[in-house]
């Protein structure tokens, strides 16, 4: 009965906890099952896979209310989880980790775990970071690096492709079409992007010798502290389309960037990419993505 009488006593401890003290009662939570799962785990070696069914019963009972199997089992997972390698976060809920549960590899886990903790995620926000597969479409080395906790620059942890929301279902035909569409819900496309860009403007003129000139999407991020050029092309990528956005932001860099900026990125968002054509730039801040649209979020 040991293994049940400290799993029950947490459990008390949890239930007096969450209602005196609130600010905290999902720290002290999560906590509680971190310590429960490992009796659970514990009594699992001894007894079987049976005694979760067997103090499922017991807890009902005693608690007078359903403490099913299915929630043991995920108390469990998440212990098992967190000594795998997973981060215990206080910025995270339960119901955050149960969200993070059915994902196999540690390694997709912490990386959603850190995007909670730095865009403080809703439960919401977080499902639909996972059913977009946000982490699988970054690129490789991008991973390895998260892996190895080195550093990534800003284009790194954008993703390809890029999924931008149609919800109207527009057909797109040119550069225009997609635009407004990027532009109905830009707060969405940003998000998609990464963290902390901001917008500065759409067809953002300047004006090179004698001619005007207009910048698709001009952003700016701020943990990166640098201007972001976008470009949108309907077709696949060329090697003109690197020119293009290369001339943009070096005119910014000259005209508009302040002298405590980075130097300005590019990004190019375009309907097919052409790795080539990227491999033999010289200018290692401009990235290309392709997009892929969904009238679901």
């Amino acid at each position: 009965m040991k293994f049940y009488d400290e799993i029950k006593e947490r459990l008390i401890d949890n239930e007096i906890y969450s209602k005196v003290k609130d600010y905290s009662k999902e720290n002290y939570k999560l906590k509680t099952y971190y310590e429960v799962g490992k009796l659970l785990s514990e009594a699992g070696k001894k007894y079987g896979k049976g005694i979760i069914k067997n103090y499922s019963f017991k807890l009902s009972n005693d608690f007078n209310k359903n403490i099913s199997t299915t929630l043991l089992k995920r108390i469990r997972q998440f212990y098992i989880i967190i000594q795998k390698g997973a981060t215990m976060s206080h910025q995270l809920t339960w119901s955050h980790y149960q969200e993070l549960l059915p994902l196999k590899d540690i390694n997709i886990i912490n990386y959603y775990i850190n995007v909670v903790e730095n865009n403080i995620l809703s439960l919401r926000e977080l499902r639909s970071r996972i059913k977009s597969k946000e982490y699988e479409r970054l690129l490789e080395e991008t991973k390895v690096r998260l892996i190895n906790k080195e550093d990534n620059s800003i284009t790194d942890l954008i993703p390809n492709p890029i999924i931008i929301k149609n919800k109207n279902n527009y057909e797109v035909i040119n550069e225009k079409v997609l635009k407004r569409i990027i532009l109905e819900d830009i707060e969405t496309f940003m998000k998609e992007l990464g963290n902390s860009f901001c917008f500065i403007g759409s067809e953002y003129k300047i004006k090179i010798g004698n001619s005007f000139n207009y910048i698709d999407l001009l952003l700016f991020n701020i943990e990166y502290n640098c201007y972001v050029v976008v470009e949108l092309k309907v077709i696949e990528l060329k090697k003109e389309h690197i020119g293009q956005i290369e001339i943009y932001m070096n005119y910014i860099d000259k005209n508009i960037r302040g002298i405590n900026n980075d130097k300005t990125i590019g990004i190019i968002v375009c309907k097919k990419d052409n790795e080539f054509v990227i491999e033999y730039s010289s200018d290692k801040r401009i990235i290309a993505r392709y997009y892929e649209f969904t009238n679901r979020w």
